[in-house]
């Protein structure tokens, strides 16, 4: 039976890479030793990661104003370590929130500086992107925060929000490699690895070299972009083994062709469940059209005493992690880009035919 896993994270990784990890398990790179094994000083690790920007800076066209930094502690710690480099307790910073990780965001962001939010926060499950008038904004503010896909709503910015001028700064750790970007419109972008990217252990920071080392602030040596920028991510022992993963989904990525046509098949396998989606009156989808993510599909049944059963059956099926967050509800298929078009196709034909059984 072929499992395909829906995970929204630690997401599936491509059988490619899995296969390739197990290769060089014991023997990486002709060293004898595992990649787990080898000094991060060493000349085939500094090789890898040379590797690993470059290939980064290539698929998503960084160029050389900004400082590609890779960090441990996910995107939790991205939420402290952005406001305290980047404004200060006098300062000021700007959230616009559609989900529960931009609630996270500003929550710990308001421990450092002042914050505010494009529109009021409450305990609503989001189903679209809050509207608001950008020309009321405080221009005076240090950044501007979004997150660009929130993985438990299902919500996505397909467009970029306006900021009046203030600094463009974005969690994009459920989308980063999914969709083509300009870079360039960002002050700084991060991306926890462990859905598009890798596994858990490690967050990729794109920084206008600009704007580090400016902190008004005295924070430890460990939680400034400074640190990372100067030493390449090197100040101390780094997570090697998430840092040679990445590596693998990178070259991935462009096995595929790229990030365009990683788009085009992401487009093409939301598009397909959600059409099921739409056309049934057994399931349903709450998120307005024009912001559904084409990474997290949230559906909840009609009837929802069939929950249970539903998760049950599906992963007998090898259709595994379709549960939603408590949060929401409901289920979720999270369909990053390691997931194939043939994962859709059987969850499509097992939600049909739960239907006919329990319709």
């Amino acid at each position: 039976m072929t499992v395909y896993n829906f995970s929204a994270g630690p997401a599936t990784l491509p059988l490619a890479v899995k296969q390739q990890i197990e290769a060089e398990l014991y023997d990486w790179n002709g060293t004898g030793c595992s990649v787990m094994e080898v000094s991060h000083r060493s000349q085939e690790f500094k090789d890898m990661a040379d590797e690993n920007e470059a290939l980064a800076r290539e698929l998503l066209n960084i160029s050389d104003e900004y400082a590609v930094m890779l960090i441990p502690g996910g995107a939790r710690l991205q939420y402290s370590m952005l406001p305290i480099n980047m404004s200060s307790q006098q300062g000021h910073a700007i959230y616009a929130i559609n989900g529960h990780w931009g609630k996270q965001a500003i929550i710990e962001a308001g421990r450092f500086t002042q914050v505010s939010s494009t529109a009021v926060i409450d305990d609503q499950v989001y189903a679209s992107i809050p509207m608001y008038d950008s020309s009321q904004l405080n221009t005076n503010a240090d950044y501007f925060h979004y997150t660009s896909n929130e993985t438990l709503e299902g919500v996505q910015w397909h467009n970029l929000p306006e900021t009046n001028g203030i600094p463009l700064c974005c969690d994009m750790t459920s989308d980063l490699l999914t969709k083509v970007i300009d870079v360039n419109h960002y002050a700084m972008i991060y991306a926890s690895a462990q859905k598009n990217m890798g596994i858990a252990g490690i967050t990729f920071v794109i920084m206008k070299r600009d704007m580090i080392g400016q902190s008004k602030n005295l924070i430890p040596t460990m939680t400034d972009y400074k640190t990372y920028a100067d030493t390449r991510s090197f100040y101390n022992t780094p997570p090697t083994f998430p840092w040679y993963v990445m590596l693998l989904m990178l070259r991935w990525v462009k096995s595929q062709g790229g990030v365009r046509a990683i788009q085009q098949n992401n487009q093409l396998k939301s598009s397909r469940l959600y059409q099921f989606v739409d056309q049934s009156d057994f399931y349903s989808n709450k998120v307005h059209l024009d912001c559904r993510s084409e990474v997290n599909v949230p559906f909840w049944l009609r009837d929802e005493t069939l929950n249970q059963q539903f998760l049950q059956e599906s992963s007998a099926a090898g259709l595994k992690a379709l549960k939603g967050h408590m949060a929401v509800g409901g289920m979720r298929a999270s369909i990053y880009n390691a997931v194939p078009l043939a994962g859709i196709d059987a969850l499509i034909h097992f939600m049909q035919k739960f239907e006919r059984t329990n319709g």
